[in-house]
C-alpha cells in the first residue's frame, strides 16, 4: 500500500447476526404506532411488498400509512407489487444511528451492489420518501 492511498475502513453496525437483524425489523410495526407524522405522510400509500433481510423475506402491506400486515418468512409463492432485499452488511449500516456515507440511503446502497429493488416501482417511488423513513425506523432502537 502506497503512502498515499486511503486504507477502506468500513464501520460496524450494530450487528451482522441474521435474527438479531430481523428482530429489530419486525419493531417496524411498533415503532410506526408511535409515529403519527410518518403514518400521515403514508395516507395514500396503498402497497403489498417484501423486505428482504439477507435471506430472510418480510411480507409487509401497507394501507393509508398504516402497516396492516407482516409476516416474516419464507413463503411460498407470495404476491408483491415490489421488493427490496438488501445483504446483511447493507441493513446492520443502514440502521446505525448515523450511517455512513454510502450506508445512509437505500438508492446508494443499491449503486453499491448491496440492495435490489424490484417489481412494480411505480408505488415504492410515489412514496418514496414515506418508505426511505418506514425502512429507517430501526435506527431508533438502542444499540445491542
Amino acid at each position: 500500500m502506497t503512502s498515499g492511498a486511503k486504507k477502506d475502513i468500513r464501520p460496524i453496525g450494530k450487528h451482522f447476526d441474521v435474527q438479531s437483524l430481523a428482530a429489530d425489523f419486525e419493531s417496524v410495526p411498533a415503532l410506526l404506532q408511535d409515529d403519527p407524522v410518518l403514518i400521515r405522510r403514508g395516507a395514500f400509500f396503498d402497497a403489498r411488498f417484501q423486505v428482504g433481510i439477507g435471506e430472510i423475506p418480510f411480507d409487509v402491506e401497507i394501507k393509508v400509512g398504516r402497516i396492516c400486515s407482516f409476516q416474516r418468512g419464507p413463503f411460498l409463492m407470495r404476491a408483491w407489487q415490489f421488493a427490496l432485499r438488501g445483504t446483511l452488511d447493507a441493513w446492520s449500516r443502514y440502521w446505525c444511528p448515523i450511517p455512513e456515507p454510502g450506508w445512509h440511503d437505500l438508492f446508494a446502497m443499491m449503486k453499491r451492489g448491496q440492495m435490489v429493488l424490484e417489481g412494480d416501482l411505480r408505488p415504492a417511488i410515489a412514496n418514496l420518501q414515506y418508505l426511505k423513513d418506514l425502512l429507517a425506523l430501526p435506527r431508533r432502537l438502542p444499540a445491542r
